[in-house]
C-alpha cells in the first residue's frame, strides 16, 4: 500500500462511518497531511452541514499550508447550504490535492478540479477509486439515474423457502443475521413491503439497534386494505407512506390519513407500478429502498429492471414443500438464457448463515 492508498483508506474508512446519516447528500471522508503527519481529519455528518474538508481544514488550521489534503470525492465547486469546497482548499495554502473519484453528476465534474488547477494546486485523481464509487453508490445512481438505489432482501433456507407451506416464518435465519438487517435497515432511508406482508406480520418494519435510524415505511397497497389497527399505522415510530391505485375506498383513505399515514393515490386504477413508486419516491429526495417484501414484491421489481443490489441471508435449513412460499416467485422466466446474472458477488458467514451479496446485470 503506497502512503496515497493508505491516507485515502483512512479517509474512506471515517466516511462510511457515517453511512445511514448524510442523505441524500454522499458519504465524504478528508484526511490532510502535512510533513508525513496527519493534522486534519474531517467527515461530512449531515446535509446541510460542512463537508468533510471543511472540517479538515478547520482541524489542520495554520498546518494546512505546504500540506497535501486526501478527498474522497471531488471537493465541490458550487454555492449550496454550504460554500465551496474548492475555494476553501485554494484559501488554506493546501499545495496539493488526491481525489478517489470525480462528482458522478456529469454537469459538475471535473470543476472542483479546475478550480484547484487554476490556482496551481497539483491534483491527483483515481486513487482508491473502486472503492470510493461503491461506497457510493446510493449517492451515485440517484444522482446519475435520479432514482433510488434499490436493495433486495430475503432471508431464505437453503432451497430458497421464506416459510413453510402452512406460512411458519419465524424464525429462519439467526439472531445474529437479523441484527445485521436492522443495520441496514437504519442505513437505507426507505424500507417498501407489499399488502400481503402486512396482513400477514403486522410488521414494525424500524430499525431495533442502539442510536438506529427507523426509515420511512412504505406499502404497496392497491385496494387499500392497510388495517387501522396495524403497528405501522398506531406505533408513531416513523413515517408510513401508502401508495394505492385509483380503485379505493376513499373514506378509508381519509382515515388512514387522520390516523397520521400519508396515502399516494397512483395514476393505475387497479395495481401499483413499481416505476412510479421509486419516481415519487425521487422527487421526496429519497435516495434508497430496501425492499423486504414478498415473492411477488419481489418479482415485480426485478423484472422490470430496478434492483440495484441484493442480498440474502441463507440460514442452513431445508424445509421443502412445492407450496412453501420462495423470496422470488411471479411470472418467471421461460429460458435459463434470460435469468438475471448478479456480478461483483461476496458471501460471509454470519452466525450459523451465510449473507450473499450481487449486483444484478440487466
Amino acid at each position: 500500500m503506497t502512503n496515497h492508498e493508505f491516507y485515502m483508506d483512512l479517509a474512506i474508512q471515517n466516511a462510511q462511518a457515517m453511512k445511514g446519516q448524510t442523505e441524500p447528500n454522499p458519504l465524504v471522508g478528508s484526511v490532510i497531511v502535512n510533513d508525513n503527519r496527519i493534522v486534519g481529519i474531517g467527515t461530512h455528518l449531515k446535509a446541510g452541514e460542512p463537508h468533510a474538508e471543511i472540517h479538515a481544514l478547520r482541524m489542520a488550521g495554520e498546518q494546512a499550508k505546504g500540506a497535501t489534503i486526501y478527498v474522497t470525492l471531488e471537493p465541490c465547486s458550487h454555492h449550496g447550504r454550504t460554500g465551496p469546497c474548492a475555494e476553501a482548499i485554494v484559501k488554506s495554502g493546501i499545495k496539493k490535492v488526491v481525489i478517489a473519484t470525480l462528482d458522478p453528476n456529469p454537469v459538475v465534474a471535473g470543476n472542483g478540479i479546475k478550480i484547484l488547477q487554476n490556482a496551481g494546486i497539483e491534483v491527483t485523481v483515481g486513487i482508491c477509486e473502486d472503492k470510493a464509487i461503491r461506497m457510493n453508490e446510493v449517492f451515485n445512481t440517484f444522482i446519475v439515474q435520479k432514482k433510488p438505489f434499490v436493495t433486495l432482501k430475503a432471508g431464505t433456507t437453503l432451497d430458497g423457502k421464506v416459510a413453510t407451506r402452512t406460512f411458519d416464518s419465524k424464525w429462519i435465519t439467526s439472531e445474529e443475521s437479523r441484527l445485521d438487517v436492522h443495520k441496514l435497515r437504519s442505513e437505507n432511508m426507505a424500507i417498501l413491503v407489499g399488502i400481503n406482508t402486512v396482513l400477514k406480520d403486522d410488521p414494525a418494519l424500524t430499525s431495533r439497534i442502539p442510536n438506529g435510524r427507523n426509515p420511512i415505511r412504505v406499502v404497496m397497497d392497491s385496494s387499500l386494505k392497510t388495517p387501522l389497527d396495524a403497528q405501522l399505522i398506531n406505533d408513531n415510530k416513523a413515517e408510513t407512506w401508502i401508495f394505492t391505485s385509483q380503485n379505493i375506498d376513499y373514506d378509508k383513505k381519509r382515515t388512514l390519513e387522520n390516523a397520521g399515514a400519508s396515502v399516494f393515490v397512483t395514476d393505475s386504477q387497479s395495481s401499483v407500478d413499481p416505476k412510479e413508486v421509486l419516481h415519487i419516491l425521487a422527487e421526496k429526495q429519497i435516495s434508497s429502498v430496501f425492499i423486504e417484501g414478498g415473492g411477488n414484491i419481489h418479482a415485480s421489481f426485478l423484472e422490470q429492471k430496478l434492483v440495484d443490489k441484493v442480498v440474502l441471508y441463507f440460514a442452513p435449513k431445508l424445509v421443502g414443500g412445492k407450496d412453501a412460499p420462495t423470496f422470488l416467485e411471479g411470472t418467471g422466466f421461460e429460458q435459463m438464457k434470460d435469468a438475471i446474472n448478479l456480478r461483483d458477488t461476496s458471501i460471509e458467514k454470519i452466525g450459523e448463515d451465510f449473507k450473499f451479496i450481487g449486483y444484478p446485470t440487466y
